[in-house]
């Protein structure tokens, strides 16, 4: 058996622009209809959400078959945390709130086994599709994905060492956290806000490594394509299904 392939991976490193969405619902029936809506990915989020790691392993499997890749986000940058979901075959992960060049080595070395890293040593797991995938120990980093989230000021002002470390595939900003450590939490529309965003997507553009964001405003969705980022997520599953619902209702309302 060979080592799956990380086609989200591919993507990035072809700087082809990937269109995510985010999956808050937890269960794999809801992971699975999300899987079928046309995106090129889909976090499965367990930071602020209520799945958990147990719910990870059916979501991947119900994810499997269909083209949009999974991307998983621990609750932190854990390297159990990382372990466990790196066992259950995700091959793409998204580490909350790193900031610094030391966090971002803790990241790389909790994805990595033993000399380089931390990783501890499993045999009979999905990732190496239960001890059929050969040489899977040797080979897995080849096809991991390893995804830092920008969330601060200090962050954004450290992406050049961040970015140098070896191992790391991408960032990714988290414009939330962003505005509320300037400042202004809840405002993302804020103009300084706004500015900073574009400046860190230039600076992780020049840093050489892809550029990502969640934007669920569409407009600004956009403006963050137009000034760099080439993985993009445009919507969050729990948003979209309140608007619709609201929406709906409204219209018999009237």
């Amino acid at each position: 058996m060979m080592l799956p392939k990380n086609r989200f991976k591919k993507a990035l490193q072809e700087g082809r622009q990937q269109i995510g969405l985010w999956n808050t619902i937890p269960g794999s029936l809801t992971a699975e209809m999300l899987a079928t809506c046309g995106f090129d990915w889909m976090v499965i989020d367990t930071e602020h959400s209520l799945t958990d790691v147990p719910d990870v392993l059916p979501m991947l499997q119900a994810v499997a078959p269909y083209r949009t890749a999974p991307v998983v986000r621990p609750a932190n940058n854990d390297k159990v945390l990382i372990k466990r979901l790196l066992d259950f075959g995700a091959q793409t992960l998204l580490i909350p709130y790193v900031q610094n060049a030391f966090e971002a080595r803790a990241a790389v070395e909790a994805i990595r086994y033993a000399p380089r890293g931390v990783r501890g040593v499993a045999g009979m797991m999905r990732a190496s599709v239960f001890q059929t995938v050969q040489d899977y120990h040797r080979r897995a980093e080849e096809e991991l994905c390893l995804i830092l989230q920008i969330e601060t000021i200090e962050a954004v002002d450290r992406i050049g060492e961040i970015a140098r470390v070896e191992g790391v595939d991408a960032l990714f900003i988290g414009p939330a956290d962003l505005a509320a450590s300037m400042g202004h939490v809840g405002n993302l529309d804020h103009p300084d806000v706004v500015a900073t965003v574009e400046r860190a997507i230039h600076a992780i553009v020049d840093a050489g490594l892809p550029a990502g964001i969640l934007v669920t405003d569409l407009e600004f969705a956009r403006r963050c394509i137009e000034w760099g980022t080439t993985f993009t997520a445009v919507g969050i599953d729990m948003t979209l299904l309140a608007q619709a619902a609201r929406g709906l209702s409204a219209r018999f309302r009237d």
